[in-house]
């Protein structure tokens, strides 16, 4: 009797312990967001853009709408170290007409003829869904190529030279890239988790993550030094069929919906430019992909979210389950850093 007290007298302890550490349990911080500081030389525009556009062609320029949102740090990044501190910074201001967007602003923006809308209105209708996009426009107001999140310095000015040479009336920005870079920065590495799989409709009942990479890919090696060497991106990785495709191959694959195709062929049908980018499929399908810089957090939730299958329930937006998941990680006690 006097044994079994004891022990009711303990599990009530640990139970007043475990309640009381639950009650003192500080929220986690989300930490990393960065201001934007955007240079004195970004056009002040009344955000009439078809006029925009018809002002710079005058000019002999293209606009760029930069398009942000407050304490990105992938925004921030971009403003540094490619717009108003990079060693083309000269070149931009000859050529472009920057404006910038903020996707959660409440500003009107005469978009075209037809459209007069909030910016965050703008961003919805344009399926904004990395920051930065950028948006390059010709003199009729018609996007002569959009960039889907961070470039890196070399990568951004391919860009800028695709778009001020008006090559896009010809190829496309990888091939471009692919004509004027002739010596390759880039080789192939490899990575445990790398399978080759030719018949990717094979693979297809399973999460499959495509990675683009080519002799050009001058951000390929930070990948596979930081995230694919990051135990806890591998562990998310094991969920998935992982295979590498070379995006200037003309080696015959079957795609993942039982398409004939090349590696090459299917990756300017997916009108992917970024290198590395990973498309993520499930069940046959594209789900998400990875078109831009992501740091450590933003990278493994992407793959959470297609590689445990996190979309069936959160079907409209990546973003939806990440607002859950980033409160469940800080009511637990954990921080998030959103910039490393």
């Amino acid at each position: 009797m006097f044994n079994r007290l004891l022990c009711f007298c303990a599990l009530i302890c640990c139970a007043l312990f475990s309640l009381q550490a639950l009650a003192t349990t500080q929220p986690g911080k989300l930490t990393g967001g960065v201001p934007s500081i955007h240079p004195a030389w970004f056009k002040e525009s009344f955000l009439d853009i078809a006029e925009d556009a018809e002002e710079a062609a005058d000019s002999g320029k293209h606009v760029m709408l930069f398009m942000h949102l407050n304490n990105c740090p992938y925004c921030a990044k971009m403003v540094d170290e490619n717009i108003a501190n990079a060693p083309y910074t000269p070149f931009i201001k000859e050529n472009f007409d920057v404006i910038q967007i903020n996707i959660k602003g409440d500003r009107e923006v005469a978009f075209d003829a037809n459209t007069t809308v909030t910016e965050k209105e703008l961003a919805r209708l344009l399926k904004v869904r990395y920051t930065p996009t950028i948006l390059f426009l010709n003199q009729d107001n018609k996007t002569v190529l959009r960039l889907n999140g961070y470039r890196s310095v070399p990568a951004f000015k391919h860009a800028l030279d695709f778009v001020q040479q008006k090559a896009y009336l010809k190829t496309n920005l990888s091939r471009f890239i692919e004509q004027q870079q002739t010596t390759p920065v880039y080789t192939f590495r490899d990575h445990p988790l790398l399978k080759q799989v030719s018949d990717l409709q094979s693979v297809a009942d399973k999460p499959l993550a495509l990675l683009f990479e080519d002799s050009s890919c001058d951000a390929c090696d930070a990948l596979h030094d930081g995230h694919l060497k990051n135990p806890e991106i591998m562990k998310v990785l094991e969920n998935y069929t992982f295979v590498r495709l070379d995006a200037n191959s003309d080696e015959p694959i079957i795609d993942p919906a039982g398409n004939k195709t090349t590696p090459k062929a299917f990756a300017e049908q997916l009108g992917l430019t970024y290198r590395p980018g990973i498309v993520l499929f499930d069940q046959g399908r594209e789900i998400e992909r990875i078109d831009g810089l992501l740091f450590t957090y933003h990278f493994q939730e992407m793959l959470r979210y297609v590689g445990e299958r996190h979309y069936v329930k959160y079907p409209k937006s990546f973003y939806d389950y990440l607002n859950v998941r980033t409160a469940e990680i800080l009511e637990s006690g954990q921080n998030i850093d959103l910039s490393k």
